[in-house]
């Protein structure tokens, strides 16, 4: 499967799906972020489009950054190119719904949250794990869940790295709305095509008005991760947790 086939757009009226499809989890790397955010501006440019709901094709929303195995990935060498793929998210100009119907962990999560709305199922599990892995916590989300949950509840995320489900994010507004199972993504269109029947002008610049220096905000944090990700990446600690992760075990950390 080539990269553009990863992601797959179908309209409904005024409303573009766009599904990612990366079997089995739905990992993410620099490829995979850019062709999302080349779709993502293609339907900034098209004039049918009003809003848009990204889902998924498998039962994973998105697994996070492909770390695979080892702790020597690419993404962890270097993340910089990376996450100057991610940032284009943050200033595209159409809303948009995330159906989140199972796993979104990591940088899973950080999609999750770069959307302006979030339906999702009791299944769902959302995850901040980047401290259980060894590391600092990147993607914009050191400025976006607080801004998204409060500074107490992302803390509590954060710091502990635990999964919580689809009706505990609800309760703390990490989501916007429980569905069935079967039903996320319908809602999530159901949604979308309400935004649509807004004016479209109107819209898009009320969404701009409201996100005024947002994704300046959002890079300004990211950079900082970055900075400080590049020192945790070479630990003992990141290889441990890494190796945790694919092991399924509770990582053991050092200090070192």
């Amino acid at each position: 499967m080539t990269v553009k086939e990863e992601i797959v757009v179908r309209h409904d009226g005024h409303v573009a799906i766009v599904q990612m499809c990366r079997p089995p989890h739905n990992f993410v790397d620099i490829e995979f972020m850019a062709h999302l955010a080349d779709t993502l501006e293609k339907l900034d440019d098209d004039t049918n489009c009003r809003a848009v709901v990204l889902t998924s094709g498998v039962n994973t929303f998105c697994a996070g950054a492909d770390f695979g195995a080892s702790s020597d990935s690419t993404v962890a060498r270097d993340p910089s190119p990376f996450y100057r793929q991610a940032m284009r998210l943050f200033r595209t100009k159409k809303p948009i719904v995330a159906a989140v119907r199972g796993p979104a962990i990591g940088a899973g999560l950080g999609l999750a949250v770069a959307a302006d709305f979030r339906v999702t199922c009791k299944e769902a599990r959302f995850s901040a794990n980047f401290l259980r892995l060894g590391f600092h916590p990147g993607f914009g989300l050191s400025f976006t869940l607080p801004r998204l949950i409060g500074q107490q509840k992302a803390a509590n995320l954060f710091y502990t790295g635990r999964r919580i489900d689809g009706e505990e994010a609800v309760t703390i507004g990490l989501a916007d709305e429980l569905a069935e199972l079967s039903q996320v993504e319908d809602r999530a269109i159901a949604l979308a095509k309400e935004i649509a029947a807004s004016a479209p002008l109107a819209v898009e610049s009320t969404r701009e008005t409201m996100r005024l220096g947002f994704a300046d905000q959002v890079f300004k944090a990211n950079q900082r991760e970055l900075q400080i990700q590049l020192t945790h990446f070479p630990t003992a600690d990141f290889r441990e947790g890494v190796a945790a992760m694919a092991e399924r075990r509770l990582p053991v950390f050092h200090r070192k």
